[in-house]
Parts: structure tokens; sequence; C-alpha cells
């Protein structure tokens, strides 16, 4: 019995000793238990972080995309690769800079030169109307209604004139087919069949500068470059 009670402090130290290693167990498991909670919600909080950021400028990014496979698909992109692959343009004997050309498909270009009169071409030279083929002509009639529209617009006109001088005889001076369109409003013809005369001047002096191409001394290259630059802005 002796023997027992002197043990006795010995095994409740022993018994104390092994519950402290146990409660220091429990609270390093613990702790640890919570660092990584505590890490789990900081990597859900930068997960989330990233998925605001990402629906955010989701929106963002699908409007980018839109629009640009709209200009992909549009004139205005196709106008623009062509200038960029094209050193000139082709209108009968005459070349244009692509300066002044501010509409283009594959098949068809406008270009500013008889302000407020513009020729639309088809882009190979073609002398006559009857020469083009059904694609050329489909593009070419094609681009007359958009650019007409436009302009129409711009000018602040009420009507449109188109017209074609099919032949010398015709009135047409340079050998190259062209549709002539002509922003209309009221009252700019005192009779509206002196349309036909104004035209008829405009073709002529169409040629002529062309012919004066190098001097420019009615227009400067700069000038029409901006009416280009201007009438470009209507189709973007």
């Amino acid at each position: 019995m002796g023997m027992v009670l002197q043990l006795l402090p010995t095994l409740a130290l022993t018994h104390a000793r092994a519950h402290s290693r146990i409660c220091i167990s429990h609270y390093s498991a613990t702790a640890k238990g919570l660092q990584s909670i505590s890490a789990a919600a900081k990597s859900t909080n930068r997960v989330n972080t990233k998925h605001r950021v990402f629906i955010f400028f989701l929106p963002l990014l699908l409007l980018f995309i839109s629009l640009f496979l709209y200009f992909c698909n549009s004139s205005i992109m196709i106008s623009f690769m062509t200038q960029m692959s094209t050193d000139y343009y082709k209108f009968g004997p005459y070349k244009i800079d692509p300066k002044e050309v501010f509409y283009s498909t594959s098949l068809s270009y406008a270009l500013v030169n008889l302000r407020p009169v513009v020729p639309v071409c088809p882009r190979r030279e073609v002398k006559r109307f009857a020469e083009l083929t059904a694609d050329e002509t489909s593009d070419l009639w094609l681009a007359a209604q958009k650019i007409g529209s436009r302009l129409e617009s711009h000018h602040k006109a009420t009507s449109l004139t188109l017209t074609i001088q099919d032949g010398p005889q015709a009135g047409q001076t340079v050998p190259h087919v062209h549709i002539h369109i002509l922003p209309r409003k009221g009252g700019d013809f005192e009779n509206n069949d002196e349309i036909y005369d104004a035209i008829d001047v405009k073709e002529k002096e169409l040629k002529q500068k062309l012919d004066l191409d190098k001097e420019r001394k009615d227009r400067s290259i700069e000038e029409m470059t901006r009416e280009a630059d201007e009438y470009r802005l209507l189709f973007l």
C-alpha cells in the first residue's frame, strides 16, 4: 500500500504530461485546420475576384469580337484592305490615287473628283455597259445604291440623279463605264432637264481634270484627300 502511495505522484505527473501532449496535439491540429480553412478562404476569394473581373470584362470582350467580325465582313474592311494593297485604280487611260477613293469593293470603287457629282466605276477597265459581267453589273449598282443614300443624307438632299453616259455619242469622255451620282434638292435647277446639260459639263470637266492630274491646278490632291476622308466616314 505504501508502495502505491509512493507511485501516485509519479503516475499523476505522467498522466498530466500525457494529457498536456494530447492537448498540444489537438491545438496544433486545430491551428493547422484553421490555417487550411484560412488558406482555402483566401484561395476562394482570389477565385471569386478573378471570376468577378472576368464577368465584368466579358461583355466588353464580346462587344470587341462583334465589332471585329462586323468590320471583317463589311465593305469598309474590304475597302481598307484593297487600298492598302492597291498602288492605283484604273479609270480608262488614267491612274487614280487611292487617296481619292472613298469606297471600294472587290469589283467597284467610287472616287471624289467632281463634287458634288460622284463617279462609281467598275475596277476592271470596261468601256461599255454591255461589256460588264453579271457580277460587275450587280456590284456596281449595289455600290451606287449604298453610296447614293449616304450622300443624299450627308448633303441634306431629298433626291438623287443617277446617270450613265454609255459611249462617246452619249457624252462619255472617259472610255470607262461609270455611274454619276448627284444629290438633288428642290429648286437646284430652274428646269429639271438642265441637270443633263450640267452632267455633260461635269463629264467634260472630268476628262480635263484627269488630263491635268500632275499639276492639279483646279483641285489639289490634299483637297480631294480631305473630301475622300470625309466621305469614308459615312460608311463607318
